[in-house]
């Protein structure tokens, strides 16, 4: 069914957010810009800020959370938010979905590439490499190098950008993918699923920038919590996989 301005909805943002009410505004302002958008849902996590309140001042869609869940069950509402509009036709039903972090303000426009691989149908999931980023983060790089080795592992790819949370899914791909893997395990496991799953999946350049996470206590709990979190859908897939093949063994 079509969209209420008359044309087809080509696809959905999803923004998953928590505390984001600094920015939430400018980045649903970069994402309207991206030609072809049609509904954009923010997923407020339990934020204690005026995150949701911005979100639908701006035009969003919002599904508000009353606690934090994480981002796998906070970008999962946000697919059952888009279920309920295209049932109810707002969005077509073939409409592939790009996920979009709450922080990159004015430069979410920049995501608009991951778009045109998956409605041409050239990529199933496409996935933002970002530039360095204005100001430097606190990591050293533990998680980033278990997730990219374990993806390697599993499927023969290496992604450059393991984590990177900005993606675009065909409807195949998030067939694929879904249930997402838990917490911070969700582009881990959403990479590997499609690639098992024998989709094609591109890595695209964004000129895009957030806000890093710091060394501090806060960004060191938030490092261990990914490492928890991507070690776990590993875990999860490895043993998986491996009972695969020995089912089909002769």
């Amino acid at each position: 069914m079509p969209h209420p301005t008359g044309v087809a909805v080509p696809f959905v943002v999803v923004i998953p957010a928590k505390e984001e009410a600094t920015r939430i505004a400018a980045t649903i302002r970069g994402v309207r810009r991206i030609p072809g958008v049609g509904e954009i849902v923010v997923v407020d996590d339990g934020s204690s800020d005026s995150t949701a309140r911005i979100a639908a001042g701006a035009g969003a869609e919002v599904v508000r959370l009353t606690r934090n869940h994480g981002k796998a069950d906070a970008l999962m509402s946000g697919l059952g938010r888009m279920a309920g509009l295209q049932r109810v036709g707002r969005v077509d039903p073939g409409a592939a979905v790009l996920f979009v972090d709450a922080d990159l303000a004015d430069s979410a426009t920049e995501v608009g590439a991951l778009v045109g691989p998956v409605l041409r149908g050239e990529a199933d999931l496409t996935i933002a490499t970002l530039p360095p980023q204005r100001s430097a983060g606190g990591g050293r790089g533990l998680v980033v190098g278990l997730a990219r080795r374990g993806i390697e592992e599993l499927t023969g790819w290496s992604p450059v950008q393991p984590l990177s949370g900005m993606r675009c899914l065909s409807p195949a791909a998030r067939a694929a993918a879904t249930p997402f893997a838990r917490g911070w395990g969700v582009e881990v496991g959403m990479t590997i699923d499609v690639l098992e799953a024998g989709l094609v999946v591109r890595e695209i350049p964004c000129d895009l920038h957030h806000r890093v996470t710091g060394a501090d206590w806060r960004g060191q709990l938030h490092r261990a919590a990914q490492y928890r979190d991507v070690a776990l859908a590993l875990a999860v897939r490895r043993l998986r996989l491996g009972s695969q093949r020995h089912s089909h063994r002769p």
